[in-house]
């Protein structure tokens, strides 16, 4: 028997797959449990039709990712530090004030967790921070450290 899989099921498959499993099993647990549906003729188109509408889903955020790369590159965040002797900073630059700052100046939301900082920003001038926008696709924001 034919079936759409509604939720991952281990030893099956994923989510939105069609599978093919025995009678028994799909009468006696996937479908009481909700696991699964059968594949009818119309259950499959919908299936089909929710797969496209990802694939072009998938596609318009590529997009987006692409284009926000090419925005950052554009972008200088500037960021105000105090420092001790030396110009060395009183602790450090992290990824969450450089989301804040570029909110602020830029009004680019971008998650702190996706500020890829190597190591800690402690000192002044300018650096290149790694930002992961997702696909495979990396930007890099020029964040200027001043006083």
């Amino acid at each position: 028997m034919k079936v759409i899989l509604m939720q991952d099921v281990k030893g099956q498959g994923k989510k939105g797959q069609i599978v093919e499993v025995s009678d028994g099993y799909a009468r006696n647990f996937l479908f009481p449990k909700k696991l699964a549906s059968p594949a009818t003729a119309d259950a499959l188109n919908t299936a089909k039709l929710k797969e496209q509408a990802r694939k072009d889903q998938e596609e318009r955020d590529r997009v987006a990712a692409s284009e926000m790369q090419v925005k950052l590159q554009k972008l200088t965040t500037k960021i105000q530090a105090k420092a001790g002797a030396g110009g060395k900073l009183f602790g450090s630059i992290t990824s969450k004030e450089i989301a804040e700052a570029l909110e602020k100046q830029h009004g680019i939301a971008i998650d702190k967790r996706k500020i890829d900082l190597p190591e800690p920003i402690k000192s002044y001038g300018t650096h290149e921070v790694p930002v992961k926008l997702g696909f495979s696709i990396e930007g890099k924001i020029k964040v200027e450290v001043t006083e």
